[in-house]
């Protein structure tokens, strides 16, 4: 999601999927038209991987099967099979796991956005700890005996959500496995006032000709959900309607601003124009944020505030470096106890904030992605704390290279994708970084999705 500069999947905000079909029961029904082989084959669950299916075998091969638990056994059929592994749906369960429990969100089963509201949320974090520890461990990275767990609120906790638009202009998430659109008229994991913001947009949009309407809308909200930011984007075939569309604002209550977005095919999205407020104020860990259109912050409402204080709290010292900085969510805390923090951020949704949000402080923002701005300072001060938190394809063996040899005396690396931290985490430990703690946020209830926050010191 690297190009609206939203870069961990806003989620890190991932925009949720929505597939036909409905709620897998204990029931049987015809083979579907992916069915490569039409024969049915039981099997029997045995854990979560990454990525929201749960494994099990048959005839020597690993299949992977969405909403499914572990112990389960299941008559499924093969929709996908390649040499080494393949994939399969449920046709009738045998048996329940004492983790199962009715999924509360009607399209559960058909949204791609959730693979785990059909599990008790103790079990969703045992999920995700053994997801993670087996990641690392695979990696050659030695996992500590105990995974921490940060976890709050697993309903509503989403401050960011986009949706695209079916040929009526009713709005919803996209297929689990296809691209259909399909209507939805709520989505409990998001902040209430983010679908009730959809839901009056789509309808004041229907009355524009089906070629004029928008493609998709992103839509965040503060904490509060007091006031909310709009990115509506086209299908870059034709100019949206500028006019038209700045009406919204003043029929939204919340709605604070928005902006107009042409996405062509091979080009980056390009922002053509923009109506009302362009930031919204979000209150986090104490301190005012202003946080700009498509600008990256974190997407869990209920849990930013113990997120920051996991990062930043008892650190002290002369000078920390915050890369990837965004608008400066742990660059802010950090400069209350050191004497000078540096962030480093090169999203230009992003820079303005990050600028604004430190006016006062004892930081500095630098517009430079980190990877130059690691070569340029490869011989400077070095730092007592360095905090990273990059996108999902982590740090790459340059930036961790170029880590190891500033040599911090110490490093916390918040990470969004397991198997680019375990990479990152093998190249770091390897030039003299020990792991001291590590820490499984849930910033994503009921997904596979898992943010992890590891603190390194140099010995």
């Amino acid at each position: 999601m690297k190009p609206r500069h939203n870069r961990k999947q806003n989620s890190r905000a991932p925009s949720l999927r929505l597939a036909s079909g409905a709620r897998v029961e204990s029931h049987k029904r015809e083979p579907d038209a992916e069915n490569t082989s039409g024969a049915q084959q039981l099997i029997e669950i045995e854990k979560p991987i990454y990525g929201g299916a749960f494994l099990g075998h048959a005839a020597g091969k690993a299949v992977f099967i969405p909403l499914a638990l572990p112990g389960e056994r299941v008559r499924v059929h093969m929709v996908d099979e390649k040499s080494g592994y393949a994939t399969a749906e449920i046709d009738e369960r045998l048996n329940s796991a004492p983790e199962r429990v009715p999924a509360p969100c009607r399209y559960f089963g058909a949204c791609g956005g959730c693979q785990y509201q059909h599990a008790r949320y103790e079990a969703q974090l045992r999920f995700k700890q053994a997801i993670l520890r087996e990641t690392l461990e695979r990696s050659g990275v030695r996992a500590p005996e105990q995974i921490a767990v940060l976890a709050g609120e697993p309903w509503a906790n989403r401050n960011r959500i986009r949706l695209a638009f079916d040929a009526a202009g009713n709005p919803g998430y996209r297929g689990r496995r296809s691209h259909d659109v399909i209507p939805i008229a709520e989505c409990p994991i998001a902040a209430p006032v983010l679908v009730r913001a959809a839901l009056q947009a789509a309808e004041l949009y229907k009355a524009f000709a089906p070629a004029r309407r928008a493609a998709e809308l992103s839509l965040f909200c503060d904490a509060e959900e007091k006031s909310v930011l709009a990115s509506v984007f086209s299908a870059g075939t034709a100019r949206v309607p500028l006019v038209d569309y700045f009406d919204i604002v003043g029929q939204i209550p919340e709605l604070r601003g928005i902006e107009l977005v042409e996405q062509h095919p091979g080009r980056p999205p390009r922002t053509i124009a923009q109506a009302g407020a362009a930031s919204l104020t979000y209150r986090a860990a104490g301190f005012d944020y202003r946080v700009d259109h498509g600008a990256f912050f974190q997407v869990n409402r209920w849990l930013i505030d113990s997120l920051v204080e996991r990062v930043a709290a008892g650190r002290s010292g002369a000078l920390a470096w915050d890369l990837f900085a965004g608008v400066g969510l742990f660059a802010r805390r950090l400069a209350a106890n050191f004497d000078h923090v540096i962030a480093v951020e090169s999203a230009l949704a992003a820079t303005d904030a990050l600028q604004h949000n430190l006016t006062g402080t004892r930081a500095s923002a630098v517009r430079s992605s980190t990877l130059e701005f690691l070569r340029r300072h490869a011989d400077a001060e070095r730092p007592d704390l360095i905090v990273a938190d990059p996108p999902r394809t982590g740090l790459g063996a340059e930036t961790a290279s170029l880590l190891a040899a500033i040599g911090a005396h110490a490093v916390v690396y918040v990470s969004c994708d397991p198997a680019t931290l375990a990479r990152d985490l093998r190249a770091l430990l390897a030039s003299g970084y020990a792991m001291e703690r590590i820490t499984l946020a849930d910033l994503f209830p009921q997904t596979f999705h898992l943010e992890t926050i590891v603190d390194l010191r140099r010995m």
